[in-house]
């Protein structure tokens, strides 16, 4: 699964994030999801990738973030 920068996904918990982009943690080389909540003032969040795409099985929801697909009412 590849991640879509400026993507809207849901939380299998219910809350909605903007994915801002994709980072490199510069000690491990790994892949980093750049996230902010859309609620509130939240703060910028990273989460390892290989998290972000992980799979849960909870609610209804097969992974832990999932992209929505929202229309334009234009």
């Amino acid at each position: 699964m590849e991640v879509k920068i400026h993507g809207i996904y849901k939380h299998y918990k219910g809350d909605y994030y903007i994915v801002e982009d994709i980072a490199t943690n510069s000690e491990t080389l790994e892949k980093m999801v750049v996230y902010r909540g859309l609620y509130g003032d939240s703060p910028l969040w990273v989460r390892p990738y290989a998290l972000f795409i992980d799979e849960v099985h909870k609610n209804d929801q097969k992974k832990r973030f999932e992209l929505q697909s929202i229309a334009s009412k234009r």
